[in-house]
């Protein structure tokens, strides 16, 4: 005679897992690989491209489903109306298919502890590595020819200054961080990269504003101001274009909008006030 299969066991297989503890109870959510921290980080934010199956577990590797019960208790849901909603995901229980809200699954995904292997883990902290390393070297320069070194020049002074990730930021975190320990511990002579930006607005804030925002700079290439608009070109420190950002945006409301920085050595990166 066939054993029959409890209808509340879905088995699943080459899942990244995610469990979270709440109200005294354990709950999993089953996701693709690698998708958990993009969703974390922003980059994923289509749910069901992070989920491999839309159920909540009490463990996955015995495929049971979370009962509706426990789910109430934990979330804080007290009626069905409550939870039901029109949208996706569909969560699955034993007494059939219901759409529900995405604040269970979104919580299990935001808050839970994601479980991963060890070359997962290992392939995990690879690709973090080298997204530094190669961060860094777009950021920093050698001080006496000032062109920028290659990525593996820098990993080799990251290895000797010591330095480590953390799993738990993103890469773009921990640039900064990694800039200055090189700085400080490596034999490798680095210093930032100097950024040219480009800022433009209205000759009347122009004259008002020069002296201020030339003050920032290392060097002004250019001060123009021809027709009715101010232009200048600066090349200043990373550290100074937020200063300028900032007294752009304290001078919003005079600048009616016109007043505009971006950087000429960075693609993509913009700000018009």
């Amino acid at each position: 005679m066939p054993i029959q299969q409890p209808s509340n066991q879905i088995k699943l297989t080459n899942v990244s897992i995610v469990r979270l503890k709440k109200g005294g109870k354990r709950f999993e959510a089953t996701c693709y690989k690698n998708k958990v921290q993009e969703w974390r980080n922003g980059v994923e934010t289509n749910l069901d491209d992070v989920l491999q199956i839309s159920n909540v577990f009490v463990n996955v590797s015995k495929g049971q489903v979370a009962p509706t019960e426990d789910l109430k208790k934990a979330f804080g849901k007290t009626e069905v109306d409550e939870i039901v909603k029109e949208a996706s995901p569909v969560f699955v229980w034993n007494w059939g298919i219901v759409p529900l809200s995405l604040s269970c699954g979104q919580q299990i995904l935001k808050k839970g502890e994601l479980q991963v292997g060890e070359k997962e883990r290992e392939h995990a902290l690879n690709n973090l590595w080298k997204e530094i390393a190669t961060q860094v070297s777009e950021k920093v320069v050698d001080p006496n020819t000032q062109r920028p070194y290659p990525v593996g020049m820098i990993e080799k002074a990251m290895h000797e200054a010591g330095f480590s990730v953390k799993t738990g930021k993103s890469s773009k975190s921990q640039v900064l961080e990694c800039i200055k320990l090189l700085q400080e511990k490596s034999t490798l002579p680095i210093q930032r990269a100097r950024m040219r930006v480009r800022i433009t607005m209205p000759i009347k804030d122009g004259k008002r504003l020069k002296e201020q925002i030339h003050g920032t700079a290392e060097k002004v290439e250019e001060d123009d101001m021809a027709g009715d608009e101010w232009e200048t070109i600066l090349i200043i420190d990373p550290g100074q274009f937020r200063v300028l950002n900032e007294l752009l945006s304290s001078e919003s409301s005079a600048l009616k909008g016109k007043g505009k920085i971006e950087t000429l050595t960075m693609a993509g990166a913009s700000s018009d006030l």
